[in-house]
């Protein structure tokens, strides 16, 4: 692999309770790629994709992100190395009180002053980036619209529209679809491709459901007990290569359900009228 974005070497991740979530793990991921990590809870995929942006700092070896080495930055660094990675998490992380846009606009912080974002004084051009993000996932009429008063699915799309407007080159989903309905999951996933895609992002996606990982991987990472597996093609996974990554027969829980019928109840969302905020 030429210039790769994402490296591991050796990665270890020892918490103070003694648990082992990673052991020397080596990894590396190219520009554009669309990778999905898979492996039993427990298994270490969170702290995976959390040492890329360090929200989990590993004990033992490097992590490097762009040519820059993540685990030996100070705060402002940081700061400036996380605003071009994307993260998007299980349960959305959105300011449920706060409308649509001021969600997607707080992708923006990194990049502004903080008596700016004290203020919520925004640019126009960031603004504008904003309201485009949300158009791009398909909710722009609920921009001025409170988030807790979308569904799930529909906060999990602002949640991705945030990220756009970072205009990240990294994109971390952790566990994106995990509280979706089968519809909306793949809806959320076919968004994260297809996004990926047009931005040539390099994405690692945590996911539990196998049938979701062979539908829209290029590549597949399988975890368990912390060490890497299986790391290979989605094109030449089988149902005895999970069987393999999880240590035990497929259970229907580990499905989340074909594309094709997810397809056919994927129905545009109702309207409800816009809050004020």
């Amino acid at each position: 692999m030429e210039d790769p974005v994402i490296v591991f070497e050796d990665v270890t991740m020892r918490y103070p309770n003694g648990h082992v979530a990673l052991e020397e793990v080596s990894l590396s991921f190219g520009r554009g790629e669309f990778v999905v990590v898979v492996g039993l809870s427990g298994a270490g995929k969170s702290t995976l994709i959390r040492c890329v942006n360090r929200l989990v700092t590993p004990t033992e070896g490097r992590v490097i992100v762009d040519g820059t080495e993540m685990t030996g930055l100070g705060d402002a660094a940081l700061r400036r190395a996380r605003a071009r990675i994307g993260m998007i998490f299980q349960n959305y992380n959105l300011v449920r009180r706060s409308s649509v846009l001021r969600n997607v606009l707080a992708g923006r912080l990194a990049y502004l002053p903080t008596w700016r974002t004290l203020l919520g004084l925004f640019p126009r051009a960031d603004i504008e980036l904003a309201l485009r993000s949300l158009e791009r996932v398909g909710i722009l009429e609920k921009a001025y619209q409170r988030a807790d008063t979308l569904s799930g699915g529909q906060q999990q799309r602002v949640a991705i529209a945030r990220a756009l407007a970072q205009q990240p080159s990294i994109l971390l989903a952790d566990e994106p679809v995990a509280s979706l309905d089968p519809p909306t999951a793949h809806q959320v996933m076919r968004d994260l491709k297809r996004l990926s895609r047009e931005e040539n992002l390099t994405t690692l996606v945590n996911l539990h459901f196998i049938d979701m990982a062979q539908e829209y991987a290029d590549r597949i990472v399988g975890l368990r007990a912390g060490e890497v597996v299986f790391d290979g093609p989605a094109s030449g996974v089988t149902e005895k290569t999970f069987e393999e990554i999880y240590g035990r027969r497929i259970r229907p829980d580990d499905l989340r359900g074909t594309a094709a019928v997810a397809a056919e109840a994927d129905v545009p969302d109702v309207e409800t009228p816009p809050v004020a905020v």
